[in-house]
């Protein structure tokens, strides 16, 4: 069953080591105990519903209150110390196209904001119905979730936008496909949510961002259908694909998405390598970024993320044997972990592999074979339950992103470091900060940030700590040039910075389009833009 508070579903659970919780308090400061609200305490929050009845529309307190928030650190605040005051006046969930034009009928008749709810992942306050204004419906998609086409001569499915990750995928699996789009998130998250917020997984090196994945669509907006042909390219003007991806809702719900597939790999690997340092590491993925190579991913972690993933795993004595062989290697305190993926036939593995090993050992690296990699990938869409474990132990973790030129990655990375681990110091606060470079391109690269600070007592205050972190360090990227989101969106909380990565002109372009298709603005208001 799905966590109301917190990630995940209520079975799985990320427990910390004592080895971990003594190196938080070493770092970090040791947390006070906090307990969450009741969840029947916030059911009691739930107010009457402003919406008139309709037969596809609940307004049962435990559905509204279910969908009323999703994953930002803002989200948590809300629903775990109860600060949540603003709640869907109903939610509904769709069977079919038709189901949902009625609702955007009835919308539309009614002047009710449609908030479109796939997983519930948003980390950037895409699903916070507003505060004041029309009554608010949540239009929960699970139930278009379906394969509806396969279409193996050209090697593209068909599916209802509310299919989540692992369903998408068991789905293509049975029939030897992939389309091979793992986000972090993908437990909960949704195609529909890939689309509209131009996601990326975590192996887009090898299958690509969300944005050429997707071929067509259909869109139930208020100004009528819109569907997207099927073709593999057009030159006939502007591509209006990329009008639905970034979307965000703000001009309809999208209710099916025909994606491009592959043939299930023949084979895959997951392995480590080290590098002295930061600096060097980075040369050496922009290295091989710019040769191509074959691969599946690349992860470069800094010291200080390589020392806490170290220090979490729980395995004290094997960390400490794997640091003293490091040692001997020349990797020292500032050693930086890299994990990379293989992904395809054989040979052709095999040939990146090698030319790969060859980069790193040039640029004073050292590969690591066994276990290590393998570990990453066994528990790389566990580790979000690790911030449920962490929230429990007084600890709020968050993170961001961005991506940079090359020229620009190095120095905005340490800016943005530093306006964090910075951010509570007139607050007595430390703050646990590092990074790691991921999704990497020719001419550059994603940066992902996490953070971690003591949770107050007063949880208005712990959400002014958040407000304070995240603030600084979107400055500090936005200074540099970097655009705000490089995987998460936009919502309510990047929202202040994006006219700066689009300009004037560009914000008024966007504005003029959801006006026109949404004239009277009854979808996801407040989200993307105002």
């Amino acid at each position: 069953m799905k966590r109301i508070q917190g990630w995940g579903n209520k079975e799985t659970d990320y427990p910390v080591p004592e080895p971990a919780k003594r190196y938080l308090e070493e770092v970090v400061g040791k947390a006070a105990t906090l307990r969450n609200r009741p969840v029947e305490d916030l059911l009691k929050k739930v107010p009457d519903s402003k919406l008139p009845p309709h037969t596809l529309i609940k307004t049962e307190p435990a559905d509204r209150l279910s969908h009323a928030r999703g994953q930002s650190l803002n989200d948590w605040v809300d629903m775990c110390d109860g600060l949540v005051d603003t709640f869907p006046d109903g939610v509904a969930y769709p069977t079919s196209e038709e189901d949902v034009r009625k609702l955007i009928q009835f919308a539309s008749e009614n002047q009710v904001n449609l908030v479109p709810y796939g997983g519930g992942s948003s980390v950037v306050g895409h699903l916070t119905p507003p505060g004041e204004g029309q009554p608010t419906l949540s239009v929960d998609l699970k139930y278009l979730n379906q394969l509806r086409n396969l279409n193996e001569e050209s090697l593209e499915a068909t599916f209802g936008a509310g299919v989540s990750g692992p369903h998408l995928e068991e789905q293509l699996k049975k029939q030897g496909y992939i389309l091979g789009h793992f986000p972090q998130s993908w437990e909960y998250s949704t195609l529909g949510g890939w689309i509209v917020t131009r996601s990326v997984g975590q192996q887009s090196y090898h299958y690509g961002r969300i944005e050429p994945l997707f071929v067509s669509g259909h869109m139930e907006t208020p100004s009528g259908p819109f569907t997207l042909p099927r073709v593999p390219k057009s030159a006939a003007g502007p591509d209006l694909r990329h009008i639905l991806l970034g979307s965000e809702a703000r001009l309809g719900i999208l209710t099916t998405a025909t994606m491009r597939i592959r043939n299930l790999p023949e084979e895959e690997h997951f392995y480590a390598a080290f590098f002295p340092n930061f600096e060097i590491g980075a040369l050496a993925v922009r290295k091989i970024a710019q040769a191509e190579l074959q691969l599946s991913m690349l992860r470069l972690s800094d010291a200080m993320e390589t020392e806490t993933t170290f220090q979490l795993s729980g395995e004290e004595k094997l960390v400490n044997i794997a640091k003293k062989g490091l040692n001997l290697f020349g990797q020292g305190e500032e050693r930086c972990m890299l994990i990379y993926g293989l992904t395809g036939d054989h040979a052709v593995n095999q040939l990146a592999d090698r030319q790969l090993s060859h980069i790193v050992r040039s640029h004073q690296g050292m590969m690591v074979k066994f276990y290590l990699g393998e570990a990453w990938m066994e528990k790389r869409f566990l580790t979000p339950y690790l911030r449920n474990t962490l929230w429990d132990l007084g600890y709020a973790l968050d993170t961001l992103e961005t991506a940079l030129p090359w020229d620009n990655l190095k120095e905005t990375r340490k800016d943005v470091l530093r306006s964090i681990k910075s951010g509570l110091e007139d607050e007595n606060e430390p703050v646990l900060v590092f990074s790691h470079i991921s999704h990497v391109y020719t001419n550059g690269g994603s940066l992902y940030i996490t953070y971690l600070y003591r949770r107050a007592q007063d949880p208005h205050q712990t959400l002014d700590r958040w407000k304070k972190l995240k603030a600084a360090a979107s400055q500090a990227i936005v200074a540099h040039g970097g655009t705000i989101t490089h995987q998460h969106g936009v919502g309510i909380d990047h929202k202040d910075y994006l006219s700066a990565e689009k300009g004037t002109l560009g914000m008024r372009m966007i504005k003029d389009l959801i006006k026109d298709v949404d004239p009277k603005q009854i979808m996801n208001t407040g989200k993307l833009v105002d």
